[in-house]
């Protein structure tokens, strides 16, 4: 008599162990009822009904998503190899488990095909040098998107950029003809200001003929100095004219 007691009793404490989960801090469990939602628990000690209910744990800790190289063409026609790393995280459990049937690959797949709509509406130029732009942009398009699955994406970052060997070839020969260019734009810029200053020192010396005799004078000085063999010494043209016009008065 005493046997279906002790078995009831057995299968009794079974079914009281079994009802009690606990959850941890970061854990929430979605509790449904003969089938139906009845509300999110946790964390801590929990009851579940054997039987009638049903519990599903959700991790609410970000979740950290590679998101695999992908072919990207750029609005120029470039191709070039994308990836990512998209954060995210659980912020609603019931939306992430009656929404979407696994929250995880969704969203790896939705990053997908957001980076390459996003990358492939700029030029190759703004993928290399306008990448936090770009981040923001593929970030707020995924986290408009996931908001119905319960998921709050927080960040993505773009890590690499990667193109062929032609086009690097290419984009190195156009970085030295650019720095060619700009080469010569600073010596023709630097032509005109030193003949901006000749004329300024032409002028200046103009204005009085003794300025002209001194900077003359100033010329044999270094000359003389210099210990060259042959010195030549040019004779300004307003010092020969006053004798070439006493020897004319002489003769005549």
């Amino acid at each position: 008599m005493l046997i279906p007691f002790i078995v009831l009793g057995v299968v009794l404490i079974a079914l009281l162990v079994n009802s009690i989960k606990i959850l941890k801090e970061y854990e929430r469990g979605v509790i449904f009822t003969l089938g139906r939602y009845t509300g999110v628990k946790g964390p801590g000690l929990i009851l579940v009904l054997p039987v009638i209910q049903a519990m599903s744990r959700v991790d609410l800790r970000t979740i950290v998503l590679d998101v695999p190289k992908q072919d990207v063409i750029s609005r120029d026609n470039v191709s070039v190899k994308v990836n990512a790393v998209v954060y995210f995280r659980v912020v609603d459990p019931a939306k992430a488990i009656i929404q979407v049937a696994n929250p995880f690959e969704a969203t790896s797949q939705l990053a997908q095909t957001t980076l390459r709509s996003v990358l492939g509406q700029h030029e190759l130029d703004e993928m290399l040098s306008q990448r936090e732009k770009l981040n923001a942009d593929v970030q707020r398009i995924l986290d408009d998107s996931t908001d119905i699955w319960g998921i709050k994406v927080s960040h993505v970052e773009i890590k690499h950029v990667d193109l062929d060997e032609s086009m690097i070839r290419a984009m190195a020969q156009q970085a030295e003809a650019e720095r060619s260019r700009r080469a010569k734009v600073i010596h023709a810029d630097g032509e005109r200001q030193a003949a901006a200053a000749l004329v300024e020192a032409a002028k200046a010396l103009g204005a009085d003929p003794r300025a002209i005799q001194l900077r003359y004078l100033q010329t044999l000085s270094g000359l003389s100095s210099s210990g060259t063999q042959t010195i030549i010494f040019p004779l300004p043209m307003d010092l020969i004219t006053p004798l070439l016009q006493t020897k004319s008065g002489s003769s005549g």
